[in-house]
């Protein structure tokens, strides 16, 4: 009996501290929570340019294959593979033998015919031939210097110009070789300045127009960016991918640029005043984006906010918030509308001008 009530007296003791420590643990927990330590910033416009990227293909300003104009053996090559030509030098002469001969002897008969003119002239003029022998004569002089005009131009033909400066191709052809109007000479390139052409979408065509400042790079120059200025919009969009087809000029003065290399091409539209604010500051939840607006109180409220372009850790604001409002930029993780804040050091104003997307675009 007296080991049956020590062993109820010992399990009360042991029930009785355990109680106690409960009542310790539950009393140091704060009733309802403290205010949760954040970040915060106040939203203030920021100078922005707007970007779109895409891929273009450069693409020389002239550009032409070299052919010759009639079937002939090639007489003498003026040029070398990779040469820069200027507008009008040589490239190719042609056999013309017979079209020489046959010249002199065009000249011949224009040169007789144009003496026989003159001397009926001279007669008409006496009245000793009559008006309609002289005008025969007239259109037989000027058959025949029609005829010497023909031959030159035939001889002409033998003789292949560069159409304008640029830079030839690989010489695809020999002296001895026959060629036809079909047999590329050789490739010219004005390649002094490019255009690169590339695909919008239909519903960023407003964003495009003549002017708008554009830059491109290639995988063929690391760390290099070409700068470039959109000069055409094409008047069509096409049907079958809903894409309109822009044409970007790009200096080349060293030449580093060449007729169908692959660019990515981002172009910038014009600076202007946007609300921009931090990235981790906006919450996305399925579809709906919201940030924290901070309250008067120092509460907090969640307000859906429409987003714009994104770029460098930042993103624009287009809806919701409007310049003054101060918002959570740390700690979202911890919120819930109503909850109370305070603030952990400065707010973040620095943070939209530390990546101005103005100068992050430059």
């Amino acid at each position: 009996m007296l080991g049956r009530t020590a062993a109820t007296f010992t399990a009360g003791i042991a029930l009785a501290l355990l109680l106690t420590a409960c009542a310790k643990e539950g009393g140091g927990r704060p009733q309802g929570g403290g205010p949760v330590a954040v970040t915060t910033q106040v939203v203030q416009p920021t100078a922005w340019n707007d970007t779109l990227q895409t891929l273009g293909t450069a693409k020389a300003r002239e550009s032409v294959t070299v052919t010759a104009k009639v079937s002939e053996i090639i007489e003498k090559v003026h040029f070398e593979s990779g040469q820069e030509v200027a507008a009008g030098a040589p490239l190719v002469t042609l056999r013309g033998d017979a079209q020489q001969a046959a010249l002199s002897s065009a000249q011949a008969t224009f040169a007789e015919a144009d003496r026989l003119y003159r001397r009926q002239r001279e007669l008409a003029a006496q009245q000793l031939v009559a008006s309609s022998t002289l005008d025969t004569q007239k259109a037989v002089r000027d058959a025949a210097e029609a005829r010497v005009r023909e031959m030159q131009s035939d001889i002409g033909d033998r003789r292949v110009r560069a159409p304008f400066a640029g830079v030839l191709g690989i010489r695809q052809v020999s002296p001895g070789s026959l060629v036809t109007p079909t047999t590329a000479i050789a490739t010219l390139d004005d390649i002094a300045r490019m255009h690169v052409d590339f695909q919008v979408p239909e519903a960023e065509l407003a964003k495009v127009a003549p002017g708008n400042k554009v830059s491109g790079t290639s995988v063929a120059w690391p760390g290099r960016t070409f700068e470039g200025v959109v000069t055409t919009v094409d008047a069509r969009v096409d049907e079958s991918t809903r894409a309109v087809t822009v044409r970007a000029d790009f200096p080349n003065p060293d030449r580093a640029l060449r007729p169908g290399m692959l660019l990515d091409v981002r172009i910038f539209r014009p600076e202007r005043q946007a609300l921009v604010i931090p990235e981790i500051a906006v919450v996305q939840v399925g579809r709906e984006s919201f940030v924290y607006r901070v309250k008067d109180d120092d509460s907090v409220e969640r307000v859906d906010v429409v987003t714009g372009a994104r770029r460098a850790g930042v993103v624009e604001i287009t809806e919701g918030v409007a310049a003054g409002d101060r918002i959570v930029v740390d700690g979202t993780g911890k919120l819930r509308p109503g909850a109370k804040i305070t603030a952990a050091g400065d707010d973040r104003d620095e943070v939209a001008g530390a990546t101005k997307p103005g100068a992050a675009a430059r």
